[in-house]
């Protein structure tokens, strides 16, 4: 059985703590109120600051980044961070990018971690696809993290990053049987792109997690900023449209605090 501490940050940024690992997702801590812009004509304003000052962070072992190229997944202060964590993991594109020691993982490639007393951790990069069909040359690249450690009470802890519901990460996500899911939502949309959207939205997440079992899906990246065009209460509506018996892993993280799941 495996004790995680799991602490909504803001956005998609988690500080996942177990067996005296701490891990860092997705960076993000820059105060509210700028605007940033995506490229192709899109920008972003971020709304909410994050709830943990990056001061009041304990040291990281490692900092597992979907993709370094948007600001809502890692901005300028949480840029700052990544030469003080212990390991920093991305995508090849993003690790040329950042340099220095940066891990870059393609799809179903492994990085291990391995320190003292603590349990081996394996992290394979899983597909994302950030964005429509074709999208990828201006989206770029992203990718999704599976972690599996010896102990694991109900399977791998999958972190889907930002990505569309398609054909490989479906795939990838039965071949995985997740037991605990941190699921990056919030229906990215800009008015400049039309109805084309860059993440998912509660319909597609329950779409793609139909016949998996997990025990626990949290749901990030769905607030904070003014492209995510579903928030906490409209994926609330969305999920009383379905089943209970598929809404019901649905567990809202308490931002700022620590979460104790078994995973």
């Amino acid at each position: 059985m495996s004790d995680v501490g799991f602490s909504h940050i803001g956005g998609p940024t988690v500080l996942i703590e177990f067996a005296g690992w701490r891990l860092l997702t997705d960076p993000t801590f820059d105060p509210p109120g700028r605007r940033y812009t995506f490229g192709w004509g899109t920008s972003s304003r971020k709304l909410t600051g994050p709830a943990i000052a990056p001061a009041d962070l304990p040291p990281i072992d490692a900092v597992l980044l979907t993709h370094d190229h948007h600001a809502d997944n890692l901005d300028d202060v949480g840029r700052a961070l990544l030469p003080a964590a212990g390991t920093v993991i991305t995508t090849v594109s993003g690790a040329r990018r950042l340099g220095g020691d940066t891990h870059g993982l393609r799809p179903g490639q492994n990085h291990h971690l391995r320190t003292g007393d603590k349990p081996p951790i394996t992290i394979t990069a899983t597909p994302a696809r950030h964005g429509p069909p074709l999208s990828r040359p201006i989206s770029g690249d992203v990718i999704g993290f599976a972690l599996t450690w010896p102990g694991q009470a109900n399977g791998p802890l999958w972190i889907t990053g930002d990505t569309v519901a398609y054909p490989a990460v479906r795939t990838a996500a039965r071949a995985l049987r997740p037991g605990t899911i941190l699921l990056h939502l919030g229906a990215v949309r800009f008015p400049h792109t039309g109805p084309l959207r860059y993440t998912m939205a509660a319909a597609d997440a329950l779409d793609l997690l139909d016949g998996l079992t997990p025990t626990t899906v949290l749901p990030v990246h769905y607030e904070g900023w003014t492209h995510f065009t579903e928030n906490r209460a409209g994926i609330t509506r969305a999920l009383d449209q379905f089943p209970a018996d598929l809404a019901r892993p649905f567990t809202w993280l308490p931002f700022g605090r620590t979460h104790h799941l078994t995973v």
